[in-house]
């Protein structure tokens, strides 16, 4: 993640984006990477790889790092998922189970990360 997010304007993002149906880009956007940002504080590693197309990845969850190629541990959703998995609005499982989330690798299970409560 290129530059940090601070917690005024990620909160305010995050506002934004629950208050209408249609968020703007720069808000969807800005919310998905501030939440991102939180998931690196709370789960420092490099062991699991957590994607939001087109926003942003980072890697988080301490253990075997990973350099060259497509990660062991990969954890792929939606913007509107991401944002419902990390403010609680949506649990783990049942996004899992919908489909909604698609998770590959014995380590790719953010239960017990998800919900951040910004």
């Amino acid at each position: 993640m290129a530059r940090m997010i601070s917690t005024e304007d990620g909160r305010a993002a995050l506002a934004a984006v629950a208050s209408t149906e249609a968020p703007a880009r720069t808000d969807l956007a800005t919310a998905v990477r501030y939440l991102l940002q939180l998931l690196v504080e709370k789960a420092p590693g490099n062991s699991v790889e957590v994607r939001v197309p087109p926003f942003g990845a980072v890697q988080v969850v301490e253990g075997p790092r990973h350099t060259r190629g497509t990660p062991p541990n990969v954890v792929e959703t939606d913007p509107q998922t991401w944002i419902a998995l990390a403010t609680g609005a949506q649990s783990w499982p049942d996004a899992v189970a919908s489909g909604r989330v698609v998770a590959s690798g014995t380590r790719a299970d953010l239960t017990g990360l998800v919900p951040l409560r910004p």
